[in-house]
């Protein structure tokens, strides 16, 4: 066992919740994040559960990569490796939760007691006053749950601030957020884009002025220690040597950095390419993976691309593995028919049309059995696929156990739904880029 391996981390480690969503979680995770990074501290963000929208915000706010953080999807001692090695790194490690404290299997509440972490409530406090004390005192008991305290979002005036502390009784108020005229943009949101950076880069810094921070009570919260353990498995490096080609724009822009990361630990090289640019698939990839996003929001520009659709259909004529998922998906299938009803042509890779849906087509954590063990993910998407093609897998609902979604193989392309947690499989995840090796 070397020196490190018999070390622990400490950092004030906080997880930030509320008691659903739209109670400016986010918002305020972020706020705190970039006013600790301006005041010169280290900080480190994570996100609860599967998401790719608000770790992009997260991400600018504290200027470090987020990861999600799931006992299920990422597992107990990866999150717990994950937290400890961000600890080992930063002063302050901020863990924002999904939706409600207690909502979900595991919950945030799971989360925060697994590893001992103190919870933050966030509160809208717009439309209330010293009802505010119930739902806090009814968050901290119902668990229970180690309250470190609250944040007060949107608050009126001081007046209004006082009558809820009044109603907190001892519960101590972290910080306070007043209403504002812009929040945060929730949905489409690719963050690749020079202008749409400086916008939120803009906002963000607006936050981290308009909210007031309790500086001594912040001090006051006792560090977390976490163990720093060195026997994470060994990843074998089934990729060494390839070359894996991964579209990054605003229309692809749904990839985990742990997807990446174990990629690279696989042994890969990975390329970057802009289908939205117009950019082909670099002739010497071995692989292909066209992660999700919002293609149907770049319909005519994709539809247009032909240098990348030929790049990608000379791939697929020369057998290189293509994983397309979700997004990716739908770009490679033969059309996409918008939300406004217009049919665009698409790369046509996959036989089959997709279509945008006015509700949620498909949502949920999932897993896909493979011949080298189990596959953990998620869905979610509002566009339906019609195909002619059999499938070769489903996915298994965990909240269930009902089909969740369909795994596609044609040629040398993997399409689905599906969005693998590449990191819970390493195994099955390279042979994803392995043609002719599937099962």
């Amino acid at each position: 066992m070397s020196h490190r391996e018999r070390e622990t981390s400490t950092a004030r480690i906080v997880l930030l919740a509320g008691i659903a969503s739209g109670q400016g979680k986010t918002t305020v995770t972020a706020a705190i994040a970039r006013k600790l990074q301006q005041q010169g501290k280290r900080v480190r963000v994570f996100k609860t559960g599967p998401d790719y929208l608000d770790p992009m915000i997260l991400q600018r706010a504290c200027g470090s990569e987020v990861y999600a953080l799931d006992l299920w999807m990422v597992g107990l001692d990866a999150c717990k490796r994950l937290l400890a090695e961000a600890a080992a790194e930063a002063d302050v490690v901020l863990i924002e939760g999904v939706m409600g404290l207690y909502d979900g299997d595991p919950s945030s509440a799971d989360l925060a007691q697994a590893f001992g972490v103190p919870v933050i409530a966030v509160l809208d406090a717009g439309k209330m006053a010293r009802t505010a004390g119930a739902i806090v005192m009814g968050l901290q008991q119902y668990g229970p749950v180690n309250l470190a305290g609250v944040v007060l979002n949107r608050i009126a005036s001081d007046n209004h601030k006082n009558q809820i502390v009044q109603g907190l009784r001892d519960v101590q108020v972290l910080a306070t957020l007043p209403k504002l005229s812009t929040s945060l943009p929730e949905r489409h949101l690719g963050l690749v884009q020079p202008d749409e950076i400086a916008q939120v880069d803009a906002l963000l810094d607006q936050l981290a002025e308009s909210i007031a921070l309790d500086e001594a009570a912040w001090e006051a919260m006792q560090p977390v220690e976490l163990p720093l353990d060195g026997s994470m498995t060994q990843v074998q490096p089934l990729l060494a040597g390839r070359k894996i080609a991964v579209a990054r724009d605003a229309a692809f822009a749904f990839a985990y950095h742990a997807n990446l990361a174990c990629l690279r630990a696989l042994g890969a090289e990975l390329a970057f390419f802009a289908p939205l640019q117009d950019e082909p698939i670099p002739a010497d990839a071995d692989g292909v993976y066209i992660p999700g996003g919002y293609p149907e929001l770049h319909c005519a520009t994709l539809s247009s691309a032909q240098r990348w659709q030929t790049s990608l259909r000379d791939a697929h004529a020369r057998h290189v593995p293509i994983l397309a998922e979700c997004g990716g998906m739908m770009a490679v299938t033969e059309s996409i028919t918008d939300a406004e009803g217009k049919v665009w042509p698409m790369a046509g890779l996959l036989p089959g049309q997709v279509a945008m849906q006015p509700r949620i087509a498909g949502l949920g954590m999932q897993s896909l059995a493979t011949a080298q063990g189990e596959l953990r993910g998620h869905a979610f998407h509002y566009s339906t696929l019609e195909t002619p093609l059999a499938s070769v897998g489903e996915t298994i609902r965990r909240s269930n156990g009902a089909v969740g979604e369909y795994v596609y193989r044609h040629g040398s392309l993997t399409a689905t739904y599906f969005h693998a947690y590449f990191a819970s499989c390493p195994a099955a995840t390279a042979r994803l880029f392995s043609y002719g090796e599937q099962s």
